[in-house]
């Protein structure tokens, strides 16, 4: 078999697969255009109905501005976090920085329930000492969520600090440059692509969480994903087709804006 006929042959396979995933999602489109109460394909009479009543319902506005608030602050903070404890880790260089590695992978370990009790216990005692502040409540929200993301967001950041070359930061170093000095205006700069990936995952992972969120809010907090469980859950509001197939529209337009500044930082180095 020649190498043009294997590279093809893998395309295909590749395309095969991409579609078979993207099928799930593609028949989303059509439901939430259906005419009807309940989801269902439209049958001869395409409808608008559930985009406006998307728009007309306040329920659906306010969790979708507490998501973004709070995923927001969670990518903002978790960013921050990971930058910093991967930049400590980078130049620790030992066995210390493994064994703290690990300690920040442990998030990643546990089972997602088990984490979710422990920040309900964990925000119920701090909301009895600090109302406000704990369950059920946005700080409480950004709070859990940045634990659980904040891991991915230092696996993303290794991965950048790996490729970077440590001899920068050497002749930075011996040309005078003290460490605030060589973070600041060699090392940031070089790992922009990786901070804003960080930054992006983080706020996209606290975007779609919902199984933490279910544990640590009751009634006043009541994010998109969560109001999107209870609509599939009760009632299968086809509202629900729509607010996807919205998410999905942003999802690509993120992406190929990702991909575009991507392809421009490689094309400047």
């Amino acid at each position: 078999m020649s190498s043009s006929t294997t590279a093809w042959s893998t395309r295909a396979l590749a395309g095969i697969t991409v579609l078979f995933m993207l099928f799930p999602l593609a028949t989303v489109i059509p439901v939430s255009f259906t005419s009807k109460r309940f989801l269902s394909m439209p049958e001869g009479h395409w409808s608008l109905r559930h985009y406006q009543a998307l728009l007309d319902n306040p329920d659906w506005l306010a969790s979708i501005g507490q998501s973004l608030i709070i995923a927001s602050c969670t990518g903002v903070i978790a960013t921050l976090l990971a930058v910093s404890f991967s930049l400590a880790v980078w130049y620790l260089r030992s066995r210390l920085a493994m064994l703290l590695v690990s300690l920040a992978m442990l998030p990643l370990i546990v089972p997602p329930v088990i984490s979710a009790m422990v920040l309900y216990f964990m925000e119920t005692t701090v909301n009895r000492l600090l109302p406000g502040f704990g369950y059920d409540t946005l700080p409480g929200v950004i709070l859990a969520h940045v634990i659980m993301v904040v891991p991915f967001g230092v696996i993303s950041m290794l991965v950048a600090l790996g490729q970077l070359d440590r001899r920068m930061e050497l002749a930075a170093r011996n040309l005078g440059a003290g460490l605030w000095q060589t973070v600041a205006w060699v090392l940031l700069p070089n790992l922009k692509l990786g901070i804003a990936s960080t930054a992006l995952l983080s706020f996209a992972l606290s975007w779609e969480e919902v199984a933490i969120t279910l544990f640590i809010t009751s009634v006043d907090v009541n994010t998109l994903p969560r109001r999107i469980w209870g609509g599939l859950r009760d009632n299968v509001d086809p509202t629900v087709a729509a607010i996807s197939v919205l998410l999905i529209a942003l999802t690509v337009v993120v992406v190929v804006i990702r991909g575009v500044f991507v392809q421009r930082g490689r094309g400047e180095t």
